[in-house]
């Protein structure tokens, strides 16, 4: 079967033609134009290797231009472009020590703290030495002490501590004293239970830290008669004693055992400075001074403000009620002829107040030595306590108010009525030795030492603090001024505000309560969302 197919072609042969001559013409244009962007690159390409090996098209654009076109302005604004561009690439983190990075560094951290109430993981990172700020008075670089000072013992007690932390507290000791100034330093280790840290240290110490004396309790004796094993170890002329997690700032030696030399009989502290417990970050303590409750609890407080009246006495020692316990010195052979430690006191809690009243009392005195700055990881909770559960802070507390505070004791237990019949041992011995030592009574301590402690039975808070100012200032040179409206060094004011919203930290009460709790409130410029910078010399 044929089938007939007719073509037709619309237009004839004038637009045929046409259409060829448009394929050629932009077949022909096509051509000129790879040509010449083949060239264009080639130069291109020719040019940025002469000036600049970098691709980057930013900066492509100012290598083109002339040099004298690089006026003032383009260089400024550069720059501006280049810290905006830095600025915006992401930062390194400061403590990336603290990053957990795999599961075993986790075990660390974790197992760290569950067994010292710290984060372990950043302390191994930081290693046996590290730099930490010199957070002294500017004016402590600028004191002299005499080129012959007694020589110390350093006494450090610990029980199951972390290896990493306790040989950075030794080798910080080692690294910022004078080699002359240092007897001996000596590791008691209370009967640690933990791993294989005794014979580790030991080890460690044999090879690289001769000068470490490393002892070991019999049993478990708690952290008052452990001190008491190092001391009896000890032959120095100064006794120093140390926690176990700490880091001595420059220079913190000579100002104690200058003080000293001067006084034998002062028992002189550091300051205590802040190491955080979760990252290590050493910052600076406020000058401050200890004190005490009713209830027998150590507590700070600030130092009377006509004790710091010019420059000068922020680098002189202080006198403070008590101490905190932790860190302090004082001559050996003051030391035994005060009677030491009270041995009847269990493992921890109470000695620091025991000591404390009986250095005032039996003739000696407390100093706080400015210059000298001690870091001290602090830690939210003891990891720790006796071996049989005993509550060692109340039993030791009761034997202080027994010894020491004569009919104020009555005080203690209106505040702790619960202790009045629990047991404390014997305490003979401790009257025995204030007898001999012919001390004071605790009324000459509260009006002479600690004027400013009132008494529970203060029937007002204004009078309270009436009564407070004038004990501090007998004479009555100073008009009495409540706490809130005290004049103070203010340097500048601010705000603190949450990231990110409107809301800013404000006191639940008026500015004139003290422990208000804290909480958010939109920002408004009002007295109870106000904070100052007081300034310190």
């Amino acid at each position: 079967m044929r089938s007939n197919i007719t073509v037709k072609i619309v237009g004839g042969p004038r637009k045929c033609n046409s259409f060829l001559l448009g394929v050629v013409f932009a077949s022909v244009t096509w051509t000129v134009i790879i040509i010449l962007y083949s060239r264009l690159v080639k130069e291109s390409n020719l040019n940025s290797g002469r000036l600049s090996p970098q691709p980057s098209s930013l900066m492509v654009v100012h290598e083109f231009l002339p040099k004298d076109a690089h006026n003032k302005g383009n260089v400024e604004g550069e720059d501006k472009h280049q810290k905006m561009l830095a600025q915006l690439q992401p930062k390194k983190l400061e403590n990336e020590i603290g990053m957990v990075r795999s599961l075993e560094e986790q075990r660390i951290r974790d197992q760290g703290y569950k067994n010292h109430a710290f984060n372990t993981l950043v302390s191994h990172k930081l290693g046996y030495h590290r730099e930490i700020p010199d957070t002294r008075n500017a004016l402590c670089a600028d004191q002299k002490y005499p080129d012959e000072l007694p020589s110390a013992s350093i006494v450090i007690c610990f029980f199951n501590e972390d290896l990493h932390t306790l040989l950075r507290s030794v080798h910080s000791v080692i690294d910022r004293s004078p080699k002359k100034l240092i007897h001996e330093i000596i590791l008691v280790d209370d009967n640690s239970n933990l791993d294989n840290i005794h014979h580790e240290i030991e080890a460690y110490c044999k090879v690289h830290l001769p000068i470490v004396m490393v002892v070991k309790t019999p049993r478990r004796e708690g952290l008052i008669r452990a001190r008491m094993f190092g001391a009896k170890k000890a032959s120095g002329d100064v006794l120093v004693f140390l926690d176990s997690h700490i880091e001595v700032n420059r220079d913190w030696l000579q100002p104690l055992l200058a003080r000293i030399q001067e006084d034998p009989k002062s028992v002189v502290t550091p300051i205590i400075d802040i190491i955080n417990a979760d990252t290590f970050q050493y910052t600076p303590s406020p000058l401050v001074r200890g004190g005490f409750n009713w209830g027998l609890h150590f507590k700070w407080e600030n130092v009377p403000q006509w004790n710091l009246e010019n420059a000068a006495d922020f680098v002189k020692p202080i006198k403070s009620p008590t101490m905190a316990g932790g860190l302090f010195a004082m001559k050996r052979e003051y030391f035994e002829e005060l009677g030491a430690y009270d041995s009847g006191m269990n493992i921890w809690g109470g000695e620091n107040l025991e000591l404390s009243f009986r250095v005032w009392m039996c003739g000696g005195h407390l100093e706080i030595m400015p210059c000298s700055r001690v870091g001290h990881v602090f830690r939210r909770r003891r990891p720790y306590g006796a071996p049989d559960g005993e509550d060692t802070m109340t039993r030791n507390s009761l034997r202080v108010a027994h010894v020491w505070m004569d009919d104020y004791k009555d005080y203690f237990f209106k505040v702790r009525p619960d202790a009045r019949h629990l047991s404390y041992g014997d305490i003979s011995l401790r009257l025995k030795l204030r007898e001999n030592l012919q001390c004071k009574s605790f009324d000459w301590y509260l009006k002479n030492v600690y004027p400013e402690l009132s008494l529970p039975s203060s029937e007002k808070e204004s009078n309270r603090l009436k009564n407070k100012w004038q004990a501090l200032d007998p004479g009555g040179k100073k008009k009495f001024q409540p706490w809130h409206a005290r004049q103070r060094n203010y340097i500048s004011q601010y705000q603190i505000r949450l990231t990110g919203s409107n809301l800013c930290v404000q006191s639940e009460k008026d500015v004139k309560t003290k422990g208000s709790y804290l909480n958010l409130q939109p920002c408004l410029r009002v007295k109870s969302q106000v904070f100052y910078f007081r300034l310190k010399w």
